[in-house]
């Protein structure tokens, strides 16, 4: 069955509190996975983020490494996964630690060969986002990373994406490169959700928040509890109602079929 990532991300912004809020809020919604980020602005390259406000918003939601147990701790209490994506390989060190055995590889490191290989040493399930990428570049990856332990998700890095971007087609590209797919997907709602189940995903990821008034961007454009319900309970009802009960009619209409048939007007065969 397809399982829910709930991408709280930065959309805490530092507020503990309010992370753990979320964790509850993505569990009591439905989702297997509340998901974070780790890096650290101590290793972010020079760029525009350093010369506007993205760099206070970064340095105000980045983890300390105590803020990972604590949170993974927390998820294990509410009976939910905690996941993250990583940027940079030297934050697997206490990562394992954690005994996670999924981890998550943000689009903009696709290329990222150091930290694909010491992934691979270290995961069962490496899943990883494809946004921004070339096909060739998504080939690449299986240099460093076991097929049996990878999971290519299809992704638009388009924040918020329009519909008409999503192209949910991809995926059966990305189904002839690796056995297990999945979707990131940033389309505001749930509609690209709910249709990229027509190709089976091992997982769904989507923007998760409890507030769109909450500040930073991904917080605008996240799903809201209300949204992740719904789309776990079309989840575990989908394989119910896909499954194939006969050409005829069926046990539970027998009465109706008796009673009700032609009652407004008398009919002989």
């Amino acid at each position: 069955m397809t399982q829910l990532i709930a991408e709280i991300g930065w959309n805490f912004l530092g507020n503990m509190g309010l992370a753990k809020e979320m964790i509850s809020a993505a569990k009591e919604s439905g989702a297997d996975f509340a998901k974070f980020q780790t890096w650290s602005t101590k290793d972010l390259v020079d760029g525009p983020w350093h010369k506007d406000e993205r760099i206070k918003l970064y340095k105000k939601a980045q983890l300390s490494i105590d803020d990972h147990y604590e949170l993974n701790e927390y998820c294990k209490k509410k009976k939910i996964t905690f996941l993250t994506s990583v940027f940079n390989k030297k934050y697997l060190s206490f990562l394992k630690h954690l005994k996670l055995n999924t981890i998550k590889v943000a689009s903009m490191e696709i290329n990222n060969a150091q930290l694909l290989i010491e992934m691979n040493k270290i995961f069962e399930n490496i899943i990883i986002s494809t946004g921004a990428s070339k096909l060739n570049e998504v080939k690449k990856v299986f240099k460093y990373v076991s097929k049996k332990k990878c999971v290519l998700m299809h992704c638009v890095s388009a924040y918020p994406t329009p519909p008409e971007n999503v192209n949910l087609p991809r995926i059966k590209v990305l189904k002839k490169l690796c056995k297990k797919v999945g979707y990131s997907g940033h389309l505001k709602g749930i509609s690209d959700a709910l249709g990229c189940l027509e190709y089976n995903p091992a997982y769904i990821e989507k923007h998760f928040t409890i507030d769109n008034n909450l500040p930073g961007k991904d917080n605008k454009f996240s799903i809201l509890p209300h949204e992740m319900k719904t789309l776990s309970l079309f989840v575990k009802e989908r394989k119910k109602i896909n499954k194939f009960k006969g050409k005829d009619f069926q046990v539970i209409e027998k009465e109706v079929r008796k009673n009700y048939r032609n009652r407004w007007s008398k009919i002989t065969s």
